[in-house]
């Protein structure tokens, strides 16, 4: 029987430090903490959240102060922070952290007990033993009546789609909208539209007033703003590189940029792994509570993970389950875009399969709704298919399965 759990401790503490906006999940306090030093570094946090501001080591240090090298100095802090693999077990380690706080207490009043072994002080230890089983507690999961009252309630109160809406309607019948808490994977190989689909759905789901957040790791913020006046100007992508714009263009595009700057848009071209994505779209829906967020991010298999994997499958199996977890956990839905592997290029029918996505296994798996992008002008020239774009639903966890064919304006980067 543990009656402190000194690496839970650091762990969650160390958790905060890389991520603050996880602090606000904890149901921990202060008196939970075995250690004085982990009390008042928790205590720092809470003051540091009370106050309205960021929970990072910055922030942490400065409300510290010289009290820092009472609870380890700076270097104690950091060490937290450099010893965190990942922050999906902040809940577990946060059970260790009031299991052995229960554990403590408990031991306590037996040994008061001990030292006065009457009658009433065995009621005492008693009493004291079944509050102590109950102190604590992490708030429970919902029982499944408490779930099917609220389905129904759902069901009653709702005026339309339950998720966001694409704009292409025959997609949005198929899908039923983008669904907060799913992973939505978006596959195609080099060149053939998906980050151009991408833009086109953030500038949708903007011009429904909501927030889009777009994680680049392949092209820079300055060509993705330049796509997407493209798109909303239909002024060819090619005048941005010899800049052969006519007065008309110029005049179309300060409008466009105009409209452009009144979207709840961001962009994000320097994170790199899946630590800094992931606390990035916690910060936009912490910072943003009441929006409804969609997150693009382009593409899986640039992101780079801090844990080292002796297969790449295995690393894109840690990234696609993470991106789950963290669009169940803030019931948003996130949409990943993914290349494909060479093995297309081999069959004479070049329409993906999903055995054609790289660590396919794992994406399979963590993907609740995977769509492919294929075009036939890609392969064939003289095709009759010329700027069709097949959306080829092929997984689709609560749905049906098809495929919705768009028009793709190369040109401009349009989808119709």
């Amino acid at each position: 029987m543990s009656v402190s759990n000194f690496e839970a401790e650091v762990a969650v503490l160390g958790v905060v430090l890389v991520d603050g906006t996880l602090f606000k999940e904890l149901e921990l306090k202060e008196e939970h903490f075995a250690h004085v030093n982990h009390q008042r570094i928790f205590h720092g946090m809470k003051q540091v959240d009370k106050k309205g501001d960021f929970i990072d080591m910055v922030s942490l240090t400065t409300y510290l102060g010289k009290e820092i090298y009472n609870v380890g100095g700076p270097s104690y802090l950091y060490k937290m922070a450099d010893s965190i693999a990942t922050t999906a077990t902040i809940k577990q380690h946060e059970r260790f952290i009031i299991e052995s706080y229960r554990n403590r207490k408990a031991q306590e009043a037996a040994m008061r007990y001990c030292e006065n072994p009457t009658s009433d002080g065995l009621d005492t230890l008693i009493k004291s033993l079944k509050a102590y089983r109950d102190s604590g507690s992490l708030n429970e999961e919902q029982t499944t009546y408490d779930r099917l009252i609220h389905l129904t309630e759902e069901m009653l109160t709702s005026n339309g789609w339950t998720g966001y809406m694409s704009s292409y309607q025959e997609l949005d019948f198929m899908t039923g909208g983008f669904q907060p808490g799913d992973l939505i994977v978006i596959a195609a190989r080099p060149s053939v539209g998906k980050t151009a689909f991408a833009l086109n759905l953030a500038a949708n789901h903007c011009k429904n007033a909501e927030a889009t957040t777009i994680f680049s790791l392949e092209m820079g913020t300055k060509q993705l703003l330049q796509r997407m006046i493209s798109k909303e100007t239909h002024i060819e992508g090619q005048k941005w590189r010899n800049h052969m714009f006519s007065p008309q263009d110029y005049e179309t595009i300060i409008h466009a940029v105009g409209e452009i700057s009144t979207w709840d848009l961001r962009i994000f071209d320097n994170k790199r792994t899946i630590s800094d994505i992931r606390h990035a779209i916690r910060r936009q829906i912490h910072d943003h509570p009441t929006q409804k967020h969609l997150i693009i991010i382009d593409y899986l298999q640039l992101i780079s993970t801090t844990n080292h994997f002796e297969r790449q499958d295995l690393a894109i199996g840690e990234i696609t389950r993470e991106l789950k977890l963290l669009a169940i956990d803030l019931h948003i839905p996130i949409i990943l875009l993914s290349q494909l592997s060479r093995s297309v290029e081999a069959r004479q029918n070049k329409r993906p399969l999903m055995s054609d996505l790289r660590g396919s296994g794992n994406i399979e798996q963590d993907g609740d709704l995977i769509m492919f992008l294929y075009r036939d002008d890609y392969y064939d020239k003289e095709t009759k298919q010329e700027d069709v774009v097949e959306v080829i639903v092929t997984k689709h966890r609560n749905g049906p399965t098809g495929t919705v064919r768009l028009k793709f304006v190369k040109e401009v980067g349009e989808f119709v």
